[in-house]
């Protein structure tokens, strides 16, 4: 989607400006203009658990049971699938010092297949995996923000969707006019879910005190023993562990990423795989497995069963929860579009960065109004399933990708070298993972396939296809030249950044 000319023609009233405007940028050193490494160890702790923690926990616990079916084995599933995700994190360890760019799986795979993979998985992360997911859990947090004001009756459809709208409205601003901002907004949320999830774990220990076991006497009760079911059930549970590889996405802007990244992947996976058990576990001290069933909020359940009028403490809790997720994903996903614009995979606006602010406000800009454009539908739920399954084998072909540099370059940098067995171990499993489900649901699987195929013309016509008319690519000169001089945004300089 790039277009064969160079951008020489940037302003060169823009260009004294972004070497003036780096007296005022939150580095107040560097000239150069890009984006810069102020993501620290807390930060990025921050952006994992951020990422992870936000819906999932609170409405996943309905998906697990149901496809589980008992109480022991759905608990066993929330295990398997901390597990999991903590082995799938410890590979992107490597691929993250080994290949420092950002971008993640669309990085990867352009390093290691080349150009047609590598935009198939960026068309279907960007265009309708990651936004559709971020109106989702913006959806979620509107509901949650206005459930105590409609205690016992539905909340108005309209107002949900206004409110999701204003949430991505703010967070897109935010994330347009600082880094700083975006990762402070980022902590403070975060720190907010996890004070959630502790009043639930410790509200649990006092049912547990006082003897409320019931739930527990017959774990193993109604246990599923269709295989397939059981994969759908590891679906539902990783999508509540979903995010864990964010912050690969977002390498660049790392300080000390050989030191930091894996530290920051090893401390948010196992703090979130014991809150979420424990949260678990928590809920089940108060709710049964049939009520689980009976309705997505669990939290909601919980809550109304044990804190009398204060019962809508943990509505606003799921709210702030929710709230830092939105964050989360724009925050990264913004850099995923800024890395395929780089590439000539997206329009070349979306790899500029701002010459004040230091930001990739054409790429936030443009993942918060696709974001929007979810809004309309009231059920995608539908499409993130129809998808999901792409998401893991996306993913799985990530790891596939560590295999490849192993065998084809040995004397690779390699700061953090893991255990063949680890990634043979993850690429197995999430083979299954897809296998199963195609079997279980070949009506939304194949509905994922048509997804991934539609990307293939787009790729042809707008990135294979080099002999477009001329007329075509002065119309997108004209475009983005427009776009620098409204955003005021130049292509990044590319600089040596230390780490």
């Amino acid at each position: 989607m790039a277009s064969n000319e160079q951008y020489d023609s940037v302003p060169l009233e823009m260009r004294d400006r972004s070497q003036k405007s780096s007296e005022s940028s939150d580095t107040g050193k560097d000239e150069a203009v890009n984006l810069k490494q102020k993501i620290t160890l807390l930060n990025g702790v921050t952006v994992i658990v951020g990422s992870i923690i936000g819906s999932g926990i609170f409405v996943s616990p309905k998906g697990v049971m149901q496809d589980a079916g008992s109480v022991g084995l759905s608990l066993i599933i929330w295990v398997l699938c901390g597990l999991f995700s903590m082995v799938g994190a410890y590979c992107y360890s490597e691929l993250g010092t080994s290949i420092r760019r950002s971008g993640a799986d669309y990085a990867y795979m352009y390093e290691a297949f080349g150009p047609v993979v590598a935009f198939l998985r960026l068309w279907i992360e960007c265009m309708i995996v990651r936004p559709c997911s971020q109106a989702i859990v913006a959806l979620t947090f509107a509901y949650y923000v206005i459930e105590p004001l409609f205690p016992d009756c539905e909340q108005p459809l309209i107002a949900v969707r206004l409110l999701a709208a204003v949430c991505i409205l703010i967070l897109m601003f935010v994330n347009c006019m600082s880094v700083r901002w975006a990762t402070r907004v980022q902590d403070v949320f975060t720190y907010a879910k996890v004070l959630a999830l502790v009043l639930i774990i410790i509200t649990g220990f006092v049912q547990l005190g006082r003897g409320e076991v019931e739930y527990f006497q017959d774990p193993w009760a109604h246990t599923q023993t269709d295989i397939t079911r059981i994969a759908l059930s590891f679906y539902s549970g990783l999508f509540a562990y979903n995010g864990w590889n964010y912050l690969n996405f977002v390498i660049e802007e790392l300080q000390e990423p050989k030191k930091n990244l894996p530290k920051a992947i090893w401390i948010s996976i196992i703090l979130v795989t014991v809150v979420y058990v424990l949260a678990n576990v928590a809920y089940l001290t108060t709710v049964s497995r049939e009520e689980t069933l009976s309705g997505a909020a669990v939290a909601v359940m919980f809550s109304k069963r044990l804190y009398g009028v204060m019962w809508w403490v943990m509505p606003v809790f799921v709210s702030l929860s929710t709230f830092g997720g939105v964050n989360g994903i724009l925050f990264t996903t913004a850099r995923l579009f800024y890395v395929g614009g780089r590439e000539g995979h997206m329009p070349q606006i979306l790899s500029m960065v701002q010459i004040q602010k230091l930001t990739p406000m054409p790429a936030v800009i443009f993942m918060g109004l696709t974001s929007l454009l979810y809004l309309v539908s009231a059920d995608m739920f539908a499409l993130i399933k129809y998808v999901s399954f792409v998401n893991w084998m996306s993913i799985g072909l990530s790891i596939v990708v560590l295999l490849y540099f192993r065998k084809t370059r040995p004397n690779m940098e390699r700061p953090i070298k893991v255990h063949l067995f680890w990634p043979i171990l993850y690429v197995s499993i999430t083979f299954l993972l897809v296998l199963l489900p195609i079997i279980a649901s070949p009506v939304e699987t194949g509905f994922g396939m048509i997804i991934i195929a539609s990307g293939v013309p787009v790729y042809i016509i707008f990135v294979y296809w080099e002999s477009k008319p001329k007329g075509f690519y002065e119309f997108l000169d004209k475009a983005t030249l427009a776009l620098q001089k409204f955003f005021m945004v130049i292509p990044e300089e590319n600089t040596s950044k230390t780490e």
